[in-house]
């Protein structure tokens, strides 16, 4: 599936921004973007050698693709980002807010530092790239899709500070939604299950008992609870479609089910 009506209406291939696309979800989903028709800019914090393979591969299939590196916990990196792509692309439809960071700890054990970090990386970014992303669009229709976590509806061990910082995207995704209307930019959240990454993998070999061995065998008899990136990134491409950009405002919970209640 490519993005003829998107690049009808703009002139040229449409282009499309991910955070955090060195790896994971990220990855997935510049990958399937750049198959599906986009020109694509890969963001990255320090995995300056993974994002160039991601790059490769976007261009194998097809694509034009920018390597944007930056902290993203740093307020000037979102402007920094939209300049670059700006003078690369001149535009841009689609962005992608995935990158995270943040330190697995209860919450009686998370220090102001922490705090800071987590909470600039996640929401301030946010807001910070859709404020910029929104003149690239220039009166085109765009997508902003916030990628948020199991966290924000459940309670999930030492997870409190980022599940915290989630629900905070997933309501900023609502306003912007209402906000950017007139602009017809679509804005939504999308809030994956138990996906197979890296971080997920940290996270269980510090905070689950075995480890990701154990968490991994303790669902593998459900079928699809582990899901793969490739799965998340296929939900937020089609947000970019036209149809998916009917939905607006909405948290997409993409989780297989495991946050219903069953015994």
């Amino acid at each position: 599936m490519t993005a003829p009506d998107v690049t009808a209406r703009g002139g040229g291939r449409p282009v499309a921004l991910v955070t955090g696309s060195s790896r994971g979800i990220g990855r997935a989903t510049a990958l399937l973007l750049a198959e599906r028709g986009y020109d694509v800019a890969v963001h990255y914090r320090r995995e300056a050698e993974a994002a160039a393979a991601v790059a490769k591969e976007a261009r194998t299939a097809g694509a034009e693709a920018l390597v944007v590196a930056g902290d993203l916990v740093d307020a000037d990196v979102p402007a920094g980002i939209m300049a670059e792509i700006g003078e690369r692309f001149g535009r841009l439809d689609v962005l992608v807010a995935n990158a995270a960071s943040t330190a697995f700890k209860p919450l009686s054990d998370v220090g102001a530092r922490h705090l800071d970090l987590t909470m600039r990386t996640v929401v301030q970014s946010f807001l910070l790239l859709a404020q910029g992303a929104v003149p690239l669009m220039d009166g085109r229709p765009g997508t902003i899709v916030a990628v948020s976590g199991f966290d924000s509806l459940r309670v999930v061990p030492n997870h409190g500070l980022l599940g915290a910082a989630k629900a905070a995207l997933e309501q900023l995704a609502r306003y912007l939604a209402v906000e950017l209307r007139p602009n017809d930019v679509a804005v939504n959240s999308v809030l994956p299950g138990f996906v197979a990454t890296d971080s997920a993998r940290m996270w269980a070999d510090t905070s689950h008992p075995g480890g990701w061995e154990a968490f991994e065998a303790r669902w593998k008899s459900t079928p699809e609870v582990i899901i793969a990136p490739e799965r998340i990134a296929e939900i937020i491409a089609f947000l970019c479609t036209p149809a998916g950009r009917c939905i607006r405002g909405h948290n997409l919970i993409v989780d297989a089910g495991v946050t219903l209640p069953f015994e």
